[in-house]
């Protein structure tokens, strides 16, 4: 309510974040707990005079960085997107920016409308490790991976699938998701996974990376990693990656115009075609 009594207006902003995740416990906000979530929410209060609640893209695990997270808003103040911008600046610690401010339509949501979201995972296989301004973000792997076979048994894995052999289990949650993209790039002794989604579920994008280590050491085969597919729960013999070597990168979302559709869309329970039917989303 405003002076007059009546309803004040809500804005909703679009947030772009970019962090480094080094010293959080994750996105989520915890109590007691040093959380990304936790520590842009209490500075935007401040900042706004008003209690800010974040709804964000991908809650990311302890550890894992982000260069292109992306949140949202509701507020009744007046939104001065370059103002917010510098301020924020000025309030926030190093490890974590506000990138980009912006107003957004009522049916944007950054976690229902997100329609593919773009991580990279980033190794060395320099035989001394990671370069010390990189230690952070990069992870030390083994020298001579096979990246042939990696990218063979990674190329089993694309399309929709129940990948709850990668999954930690979430009670109620679906392991059903479209793998679109897993390859890798090699630069050197850098060598980087990109793995894109419409969505991910629970470790899943670090298990998916161990997973394929394994065939990149000759200690699995990429007819094994397929095989994984086929399984009903969290797999004992998938290594999860290390947390550090994650990092969120860009977030897709559809225009304006089909948000409400995609945010109905998303909130269905996805399932697996059956013989003769379709599948849901």
């Amino acid at each position: 309510m405003d002076e007059t009594g009546s309803e004040s207006e809500l804005t909703r902003v679009r947030l772009g974040i970019s962090y480094d995740g080094t010293d959080f416990t994750g996105w989520a906000r915890q109590p007691g707990l040093r959380t990304v979530q936790g520590t842009l929410e209490e500075s935007l209060s401040k900042v706004f005079r008003e209690p800010i609640q974040l709804t964000v893209a991908g809650r990311t695990d302890a550890g894992v960085h982000a260069e292109g997270q992306v949140a949202h808003f509701d507020t009744t103040g007046e939104l001065d997107a370059d103002k917010l911008l510098y301020r924020m600046a000025r309030f926030l610690p190093k490890d974590v920016r506000i990138t980009e401010v912006g107003p957004a339509p009522a049916d944007f949501d950054a976690r229902f409308s997100a329609i593919r979201r773009h991580y990279v995972y980033r190794l060395t296989t320099a035989r001394y490790g990671a370069e010390p301004l990189h230690a952070r973000s990069v992870v030390a792997a083994k020298p001579g991976l096979d990246l042939d076979a990696m990218r063979a048994a990674s190329a089993t894995l694309l399309g929709l699938h129940d990948f709850a052999a990668f999954c930690r289990r979430r009670e109620g949650a679906t392991t059903v998701r479209e793998l679109q993209r897993f390859d890798w790039e090699r630069d050197g002794e850098l060598l980087n996974a990109y793995v894109s989604a419409d969505a991910f579920c629970w470790s899943m994008v670090r298990s998916l990376v161990g997973a394929i280590l394994a065939v990149g050491e000759g200690r699995r085969t990429p007819e094994w990693v397929a095989s994984l597919l086929t399984e009903t729960e969290r797999s004992s013999s998938v290594t999860v990656a290390p947390a550090h070597g994650l990092s969120l990168v860009a977030v897709d979302y559809p225009a304006d115009a089909d948000l409400a559709a995609r945010n109905a869309q998303t909130r269905e329970t996805r399932t697996l075609p059956t013989a003769g039917g379709c599948c849901g989303d």
